[in-house]
């Protein structure tokens, strides 16, 4: 005597917590259970029947890979767009069914949430494995907000860092913003007429600041008309901006642009804040490198201008006194030939002096602080005479008005890049004339070395090197690579950019762009709250890509 079954199969579909659905040959639907129906977000089975279904058919097939900072099954992966609601994510699998192949059957559950969250979680431990690279910092907040815009789909976000005074925002991250080189000039446009820079007031209160719809109270504001067009690009709604702290100090902010529909709760609040954490540590962790490295460079050309000083520049400037000594004797000699020997004295002592002229420009070169501290173009033009005596290479300077305006620090790097271009026309290009030309403009510090030889160019080969997208020489490599590496790296840590162009025929542009910061008054017009922060906050915008700051 066999048993009756208890429930049948049918009412066990109907209440199982997971969705059940029966898929003929092409992927549609033929049967569901309730619970499939509600993932779905369809009000009954019947109204999805016939409807194509977002799983594959076929077993095994797109299976989710599995990363090592990601806990996934051997699921598949369906994304379902609903009538109404946000995108959904099932994880699910596939059987088919043995009595007739020609139909699948499909078990499924939403796991929208939780692989947010293991997105999140793996977004965090990227950063951090990212934090223990030694990239640069702009390349490394690049990587922040990209791994922030990646986990959380937003529309944009963007990183702005704080100097050591606290007192000069640089822009240094960013991810899903356009880059627009008239963006300061319109976003400072837009301060003075009265529009409110919320990330200001993080700064001042220095917790994260939220406002729902700001991109539609942006669009109502005609204090923000000059920015209208270029935030419009972005598909964006709301805007979340969180203060970056180390050190129980503000170390700068991370702006992020939600996309419509996107929901800001406290769980999205405390992961852009662990990402802010991360993006902090990473600006702690430079600036302290910085300083290491910056006085281990500065022990270092005070200890070699030393020795050049004691040493080298001594024995030559003996001599030169030599010289003048054989010239004294033969004029006293009758048996020497007095004009012989006094052609020769001037030629030993003219040589003598040309060598300690040139040592002494190397010890310029090795501290050129005292110099600078007159003007970056007064230093680069002691550069560009000492390199013409030296080599006869004919260069050409041209400077703008207000290039000895700029703050020692940025003319120190600024000197040494354009004194590491210069170095490489002398030793690779085979140039005979060079153009540099410094200009301060619209904000940002320009620099173009420009020379005749034969370009970059591999091994002695004639290729010349092609600007890849971020703008490094793509064969600038071996003999050129540390060079440009270290310029390079001194561009980047203002937040700026460099590009080469180099061919056969037409020689090598080396071009380096760096924004300057811009002060904001105290007193900011239309800001909510107090209505002033503590000290004028000045603006730095950088050439990462697509900056934006509301």
């Amino acid at each position: 005597m066999s048993a009756s079954p208890l429930v049948g199969w049918d009412d066990i579909a109907a209440v199982t917590p997971d969705g059940l659905a029966v898929l003929d040959c092409v992927g549609r639907f033929v049967r569901l259970n309730p619970a499939a129906a509600a993932l779905l977000r369809a009000d009954t089975e019947g109204d999805l029947i016939g409807a194509p279904s977002p799983f594959t058919s076929v077993e095994g097939a797109n299976e989710c890979s599995t990363g090592l900072l990601e806990v996934r099954s051997d699921e598949q992966v369906a994304h379902w767009e609903p009538a109404r609601g946000p995108r959904r994510e099932f994880a699910y699998r596939a059987r088919g069914l043995p009595a007739d192949p020609k139909f699948t059957v499909v078990s499924f559950r939403d796991v929208t949430d939780e692989w947010h969250r293991q997105r999140r979680i793996a977004a965090i431990a990227r950063t951090s494995i990212a934090l223990a690279s030694e990239g640069a910092l702009g390349s490394t907040l690049d990587a922040v907000a990209q791994q922030i815009v990646q986990a959380d789909g937003l529309a944009g976000v963007q990183i702005l860092t704080l100097d050591s005074t606290g007192r000069e925002l640089r822009l240094m991250g960013s991810a899903g913003l356009r880059h627009w080189d008239a963006f300061l000039d319109r976003l400072l446009e837009c301060r003075s007429r009265g529009a409110r820079l919320c990330m200001l007031d993080t700064l001042k209160e220095r917790r994260p600041i939220v406002v729902p719809h700001r991109w539609a109270q942006i669009l109502e504001d005609p204090a923000w008309e000059p920015l209208h067009a270029y935030l419009g690009e972005l598909n964006w709604d709301s805007f979340v901006s969180v203060p970056l702290m180390a050190r129980g100090r503000p170390e700068g902010v991370l702006n992020a642009y939600f996309a419509p529909g996107q929901e800001i709760g406290s769980r999205t609040l405390e992961f852009l804040a662990a990402m802010a954490e991360q993006a902090a540590l990473a600006v702690d962790y430079a600036t302290l490198l910085q300083r290491e490295r910056e006085g281990a460079r500065r022990n270092e050309r005070q200890r070699l201008a030393r020795d050049l000083h004691d040493s080298i520049v001594q024995q030559v400037f003996s001599i030169g006194m030599q010289a003048n000594a054989v010239g004294v004797l033969g004029a006293r000699d009758k048996a020497v030939p007095a004009e012989a020997v006094r052609a020769f004295a001037d030629e030993v002592g003219s040589l003598s002096r040309t060598v300690l002229a040139d040592l002494r420009a190397m010890v310029h070169e090795l501290r050129p602080a005292s110099s600078l501290r007159l003007g970056l173009e007064d230093a680069v033009t002691t550069l560009v005479k000492s390199t013409e005596n030296r080599t006869g290479l004919s260069i050409r300077l041209e400077c703008g008005d207000q290039v000895n305006t700029v703050e020692p620090e940025l003319a120190e790097d600024m000197y040494r890049i354009v004194g590491e271009a210069i170095h490489n026309v002398v030793k690779h290009a085979e140039a005979t004339t060079v153009t540099i030309r410094l200009a301060v403009h619209d904000h940002t510090l320009t620099a173009a070395i420009r020379d005749d030889g034969r370009g970059i160019t591999e091994s002695g080969g004639r290729r010349a090197a092609q600007e890849n997208e971020d703008g490094s020489a793509a064969t600038a490599t071996g003999q050129h690579g540390y060079g440009l590496r270290t310029m390079r790296e001194r561009t980047e840590r203002w937040g700026g950019t460099m590009r080469i162009r180099s061919g056969a025929r037409s020689g090598t542009t080396v071009r380096v762009v760096i924004p300057l910061p811009v002060r904001v008054p105290e007193s900011l017009p239309g800001s909510e709250g107090s209505g002033s922060i503590p000290s004028a906050v000045p603006l730095r915008e950088t050439q990462n890509p697509a900056r934006s700051g509301s």
